[in-house]
């Protein structure tokens, strides 16, 4: 039944019920009001986290994606994240696009440096999915975040973003 609804069934998942619940409420408190993303989260299925405060999220259009990765095969592209970013990835499929959690850094510079992959900051927000959306439809983790305060390292997503640059060095996995 996951499949069909893209929610992780607990047969599915390893993951400790409490790590899960401990790193999204530390996710939710990105919120003043942490309660809220807790309600949304449990009514809707998302969560709207403005960015900025606990972290940003680097904007990856599914064709940059698919370039680095050299294909646009889910499964190549959720592993080459779970390998070379090693922190939580969103996609939402119905927009081709990804959304990378990165820890707080100036998003100007990184703007000019990458404009083809924008980083958000404070006064954004973020459509963030329950912990159990693990796709493949709609929006959801392509990679869950693992524990309190995971997140993708800059660098990291610099080196996807080079990759998709120089595409005859960037292939499949």
């Amino acid at each position: 039944m996951a499949e069909s609804t893209g929610r992780a069934g607990s047969a599915e998942s390893s993951d400790s019920p409490q790590l899960m619940s401990a790193t999204f409420d530390w996710l939710a408190r990105a919120q003043t009001e942490p309660h809220h993303a807790h309600r949304e989260w449990r009514e809707r299925g998302s969560a709207l986290l403005p960015l900025g405060t606990r972290f940003n999220s680097v904007y990856l259009p599914g064709a940059l994606v698919h370039v680095a990765a050299g294909t646009s095969d889910l499964g190549v592209v959720t592993r080459m994240f779970a390998e070379l970013l090693n922190g939580p990835v969103i996609h939402n499929r119905p927009q081709h696009q990804y959304h990378v959690l990165v820890e707080r850094t100036p998003v100007l510079p990184w703007k000019q440096k990458y404009p083809e992959a924008p980083m958000l900051g404070t006064g954004q927000f973020l459509s963030v999915p329950a912990s159990d959306l693990t796709g493949p439809t709609g929006l959801y983790w392509a990679v869950r975040p693992r524990i309190v305060g995971d997140l993708c390292a800059v660098p990291s997503v610099a080196a996807l973003i080079h990759m998709a640059r120089a595409p005859q060095r960037a292939g499949a996995r």
